[in-house]
């Protein structure tokens, strides 16, 4: 791994007491059986596919839908001074759909979803488990055998490898990639922000010009009421969420569609002109400001398309393409022409501009950040030849960097608003990164060597009570600081220690049976072992009610197999190439073996056992008989240390600006970070300790 990440080992420490943590505090490694890790789209039939392309339409294309009915009236504010611009807004309108939504992200971007989860982190969390990107240095060769730890291969000497390299070289790149990120997602925040209330308005603006008399009031409450109703139904499940809404929004697409050609056949059938591109050449030749500006109103259009990503890859790609293509691409097309072809002849009922504008600024900055990661994905993911990736390249920041100088010019006519929501969340979401970065660090560094745990002997130097203690750190290899913090200042220590390392992947989730690793720390008789949980970034909303239980199940079936593996040597068995790995890894535990599987390679290994000799037969009974016993005692000890009481110590490393610090470093170490962290939901919440059995061990250091 890079010198970044394997920052276990601490230059300071001799090469003995390295040795020595090495062999007794090992890195997790999973046991021998490894699962195939490539998501694969799961076949499905057409009439599922076309339900599942049904459901899709309700999810998100209502920004798309709703588009149409503001789009020309923000790229003519001022009103309609030549029927040609109106064709030639309508060719731009036409291969912006074509270029954005479609090729690029229909036919490219959706198909980067991480296991079938869209948007930008799961981009980042894609190409982290690519190449070592990740700031904080917890990767571990265990993860890599995750089920959902997809990941691509390549040769040494491909361009791939020398992109993967060129990353991982600079600490520079890794943090310019984690700000590309956090730019991206705060834009999308900010968009988001503001998308409801300026629809609110711009519902507003439609009803007093066309009813007048109806109240403002009576509009927003309506809206607001509606935007509820909405919300508390997106809470239990995006796919309830498509069920629902799937015949509205298709009936919704066929409707404008339908509107769209009425008035092409009824007002001005030379509109579809606007599928010629040299409309789009006469509109810039012109030469005029109001042409270059009026481009952010035409990007309304494509405005839905990061939301339709970032939601919709939850379905299989296949499925979006078929309702994209087929019901909401020619519906918008004839949408857009027909309300053209009215405005041919009904110029007048332009009015003043819906605000719709004002989110265009942070809407293209999102859209550029997707594809400066696109490329990495197409190189690093897809192995695509550099000719294609050049041409997206320049496809699309050739359309998105036009649209960008366009929207730069309305950041002083209400643009700045969401550029401002935006670095107000980017600075809490960098500064929490930072003062993460920065605890973990120190935490690291200041870790207590093995050699340190052995002089204390199997009482650790205190007196061991009945009872099991679970020590929760961030530390997934070594003894944190922590620990010697509470041993040097209470008499006794607990009969049982476990260290919980909770450790967050770059995955979208991580299934049940491989939730856990155990291991053992130190000689049998220290009784102390080693968990680390692991979540993906879809696993931390939820409560795990039954961590502890979960905990020691795990726990027990590990000292059943640590049991086993002592008992089996190369002598003592010969057995295929694969089940000598397995007895090799005999210092960790993956939880995705169960019950019956431990069973049954029992029993294999008994069967597979060469005898000799009788008295060769004898020794191994006996030594079978004899590690039987010493499981059998462990189990039993560690069943009456749970019957004792389970006590849950949470590690509280509390960091703080030293005093020589800078201004900016201690507003954001002392006040913004420490706000965060205490207001954040701390570790004991997600896993459901009870309060009562919950001891916080706290220390300060200074950074």
């Amino acid at each position: 791994m890079a010198a970044n990440i394997t920052t276990d080992q601490d230059p300071d420490r001799s090469g003995t007491v390295w040795t020595l943590d090495q062999k007794l505090d090992q890195p997790m490694d999973e046991e021998a059986r490894k699962l195939k890790n490539m998501y694969t789209e799961k076949k499905l039939s057409t009439v599922m596919l076309l339900q599942l392309a049904f459901q899709s339409l309700g999810v998100v294309y209502g920004d798309l839908g709703t588009s149409p009915l503001y789009v020309f009236y923000n790229t003519f504010p001022d009103g309609i001074k030549d029927p040609e611009d109106l064709i030639g807004a309508l060719s731009l309108i036409i291969y912006s759909l074509t270029l954005i939504p479609l090729l690029k992200y229909v036919l490219i971007v959706c198909r980067a979803n991480d296991n079938g989860q869209g948007g930008t982190f799961a981009i980042y969390s894609l190409l982290c488990r690519h190449a070592k990107l990740r700031t904080i240095p917890n990767q571990d060769r265990s993860d890599l055998e995750l089920t959902t730890y997809s990941r691509s291969t390549f040769s040494e000497h491909s361009f791939a490898a020398r992109t993967k390299r060129w990353l991982e070289g600079y600490a520079f790149m890794k943090n310019t990639m984690l700000i590309l990120v956090l730019v991206g997602s705060c834009m999308v925040i900010g968009d988001g922000i503001l998308t409801p209330a300026i629809s609110v308005l711009s519902a507003i603006g439609g009803i007093n010009v066309g009813h007048p008399m109806i109240s403002n009031d009576i509009v927003v409450l309506v809206a607001v009421i509606v935007l509820a109703i909405l919300f508390s139904i997106q809470h239990h499940g995006i796919d309830k969420v498509g069920w629902l809404f799937a015949p509205i929004v298709l009936l919704w697409f066929l409707l404008i569609g339908g509107i769209g050609i009425y008035n092409i056949w009824k007002y001005d059938s030379n509109v579809l002109k606007a599928f010629s591109p040299v409309y789009i050449y006469r509109y810039f030749k012109r030469g005029k400001r109001d042409s270059w500006t009026s481009l952010g109103g035409i990007m309304l259009s494509i405005t839905g398309t990061e939301a339709l990503f970032a939601d919709l890859s939850h379905y299989p790609v296949t499925s979006i393409q078929i309702a994209f293509t087929v019901v909401v691409f020619p519906c918008l097309l004839l949408a857009y022409s027909g309300q053209a072809a009215y405005l041919m002849n009904n110029s007048d009922h332009i009015v003043g501009a819906f605000y719709h504008s004002i989110p265009g600024t942070a809407v293209v900055i999102v859209m550029l950040v997707t594809t400066f990661l696109m490329i990495l994905v197409m190189i690093l993911v897809w192995r695509c030849h550099w000719i294609l990736v050049l041409i997206f390249t320049v496809l699309s920041l050739a359309v998105e960097c036009t649209y960008f100088s366009a929207v730069v010019l309305k950041v002083n006519q209400g643009g700045w608003v969401p550029l401002v929501i935006s670095a107000v969340f980017f600075a809490i979401m960098y500064i929490w990164h930072y003062g993460t970065l920065r605890r973990y660090e120190i935490e690291m560094h200041s870790k207590i060597s093995m050699a340190w745990i052995l002089g204390l002997g199997p009482s650790l130097g205190l007196v061991r009570v009945p009872g099991v203690g679970l020590v929760y750190t961030d530390l997934a290899h070594g003894v944190p600081r922590i620990f010697s913090h509470f041993i040097t200042n209470l008499p006794a220590i607990h009969s049982v220690v476990v260290f919980v390392c909770v450790k967050y992947l770059p995955v979208y989730t991580v299934p049940e049976e491989e939730r856990f690793l155990i291991k053992r720390i130190g000689p049998n008789e220290f009784h102390m072992f080693r968990c680390v949980a692991r979540y993906g970034y879809r696993d931390v909303h939820k409560k795990d009610y039954d961590f502890e239980k979960k905990l020691f199940d795990c726990l027990m079936l590990f000292v059943r197999l640590d049991s086993l593996m002592d008992g089996c040597s190369d002598s003592d068995v010969y057995s295929e190439p694969d089940q000598q790995d397995e007895q090799a890894s005999d210092n960790h535990f993956n939880g995705n073996s169960s019950i019956s599987k431990v069973d049954s390679s029992v029993s294999s290994i008994e069967s597979i056992i060469e005898v000799g000799s009788s008295q060769r037969a004898n020794d191994i009974s006996y030594s079978n008989q004899a590690n039987i016993q010493i499981e059998i005692d462990e189990l039993q000890f560690l069943n009456n240390c749970k019957d004792a009481g389970v006590v849950h110590i949470l590690g509280n490393t509390i960091i703080k600006a030293r005093r020589e610090s800078n201004f900016c470093k201690k507003l954001a170490i002392d006040y913004i970070y420490a706000f965060l962290k205490k207001i954040c939901r701390e570790s004991s919440s997600m896993l459901n300790v009870p309060h009562e059995s919950l001891l916080n061990v706290g220390q300060v250091f200074y950074v």
